[in-house]
């Protein structure tokens, strides 16, 4: 693989809000898991700190209304957790693979609490009650999945 790729990040009007390199690990038919740098400068979250270049693992899904991002430190390789986006499912074209995030998200730490981030975003967007139910279930199965400490593919 090692092909590379470039992820967008879109808000529900889908204009990108943002976007960054990657080199693809692996495809599936409904997945690909990417490696991607953090470039921002180093901020606190959480309890740890995300450094810039730290490594990112992000995996993506065309089925599941998620992506897990894996999060190891730059310095020791050490893993700091899990953040999960909720959203539409990704779009997968020639290089690139595109989300509309709904700003609800799960972080998981390593030794497996979790806690629910941007509930009040979420609750603030236009969403039609649909997308809504699919965003909760979501939340739901990533809650799951990860009480097993261990991150699904």
């Amino acid at each position: 693989m090692n092909e590379p790729i470039k992820v967008l990040k879109r808000n529900l009007g889908g204009e990108v809000t943002w976007q960054y390199d990657g080199r693809v690990l692996k495809r599936e038919s409904n997945a690909v898991a990417l490696e991607a740098f953090f470039n921002r400068p180093d901020v606190s979250f959480m309890g740890i700190t995300l450094k810039e270049h730290d490594r990112f693992v992000e995996t993506f899904y065309s089925d599941r209304w998620y992506n897990i991002f894996e999060i190891y430190d730059r310095d020791d390789g050490q893993i700091k957790g899990w953040y999960c986006n909720i959203g539409h499912p990704a779009v997968m074209g020639d290089g690139t693979v595109s989300y509309v995030d709904l700003a609800l998200d799960l972080w998981v730490a390593p030794d497996g609490k979790q806690t629910v981030l941007d509930e009040d975003e979420f609750d603030a967007l236009h969403l039609g009650v649909e997308d809504r139910r699919k965003a909760r279930e979501a939340l739901a199965e990533l809650r799951k999945l990860f009480q097993t400490k261990r991150p699904p593919w």
